[in-house]
């Protein structure tokens, strides 16, 4: 459950803002708002969806830092009434919403803030996702770093030994002697460096980034969508709470995200599959499926975002969207700099009461 997840974390004092008050647009303002959303995903080529808590709290899986949520209760010295376990909860129609979208072509990728694994139960491929946070059906061999799907929620947080060892799979054999650990994040750990790189690369050159369900308050998981507003892009957020980034935002949508997604897929004639244990691969028996993302996939990113990114400061330049002078070699300075940026510890991307200098550096970093 949520309060368990939270409950296992180190005592960390300084958890952003909470209990910001939900705000509603009314029932004509969503649907010209989807419309437009509808309109933008479909012409552009590159989408990339960035998920948090709030896509999850129809699954009855609480939110952080909502009105209700885990940390906002717990200050008041309350827990959440609605909080089912991990593994009685299934993929919400964002969810599976997501999944279908990906699968015909919509998005390209997904960079979730969710430790609930409800985006791998969906039947969603590693191959599009990012899980800056970890994942509670997930666990790593501290020796080989491969990792393996679990049929249950892990029983530690915070990158702690589970119990069992390395698994192996058909293809490669498993180490003699290796550990497995949780790879749930803990308030002081390193964000995963893989899914890190994907999503930092993805965002950046995305044309269109769709904010859903996250108040966009942790960094850097919080300022990656807005990585394709220098380069053109287009940043869209779907949130019940205001967010530091609304006035960034070329558009901002206050609704629940099921409606939002719901209405995208029925504008754009795609279908939302129902849930089914058949495509869930935590119910898989035996559940042995490895879940490490490829090193391969991460270079081959990389060399698309080298050229891509040199070609869009040119561009840049050329358009004169910018006082700044760019040289050949200036993409790359750009993105040593913002990737420096991006390994500052877990610590000083998460301390949101201080956070306000981390922000102001990184932003002017990207000249935002």
């Amino acid at each position: 459950m949520s309060c368990n997840y939270a409950e296992g974390l180190s005592d960390y004092k300084n958890k952003g803002v909470l209990g910001i008050p939900e705000v509603f647009d009314d029932t004509d303002t969503v649907d010209e708002k989807c419309k437009q959303l509808a309109e933008w995903i479909q012409s552009s080529k590159y989408v990339v969806i960035h998920t948090g808590a709030g896509i999850s709290t129809s699954a009855g899986i609480p939110d952080f830092r909502g009105p209700k949520g885990v940390w906002t209760l717990e200050e008041k010295g309350e827990k959440p009434v609605v909080n089912i376990a991990f593994e009685e909860a299934i993929p919400t129609a964002t969810h599976m919403g997501l999944k279908a979208l990906v699968e015909k072509g919509y998005v390209k990728y997904i960079v979730s803030q969710n430790i609930d694994g409800l985006h791998l139960r969906s039947g969603l491929q590693r191959k599009h996702l990012a899980e800056l946070h970890g994942n509670m059906f997930i666990e790593q061999c501290i020796k080989c770093r491969r990792q393996y799907v679990r049929s249950k929620p892990t029983p530690t947080v915070g990158k702690k030994l589970t119990g069992e060892v390395c698994k192996g799979t058909n293809n490669l054999r498993a180490c003699r002697g290796g550990n497995l650990i949780d790879n749930v994040l803990d308030w002081e750990h390193d964000l995963p460096e893989s899914d890190l790189d994907l999503a930092f690369m993805h965002s950046s050159l995305a044309d269109l980034n769709i904010c859903l369900g996250t108040t966009l308050q942790i960094v850097p998981s919080g300022n990656l969508p807005l990585r394709n507003k220098r380069y053109g892009g287009r940043l869209v957020i779907c949130n019940l709470q205001t967010t530091k980034h609304d006035k960034k935002a070329d558009l901002v949508i206050s609704t629940y995200v099921d409606t939002i997604i719901e209405k995208i897929a029925k504008r754009l004639g795609v279908e939302i599959p129902a849930y089914m244990d058949q495509i869930d691969p935590t119910r898989a028996n035996p559940c042995s499926l490895e879940w490490t993302i490829p090193l391969g996939d991460v270079k081959t990113l990389d060399k698309q975002y080298s050229k891509t990114i040199r070609l869009l400061t040119k561009n840049r330049k050329k358009n004169a969207l910018s006082d700044v002078k760019y040289g050949p070699d200036d993409y790359k300075i750009e993105s040593k700099k913002i990737k420096k940026e991006l390994s500052f510890s877990a610590e000083a991307k998460r301390e949101n009461v201080k956070q306000e200098n981390v922000i102001v550096k990184y932003n002017k970093t990207m000249n935002i």
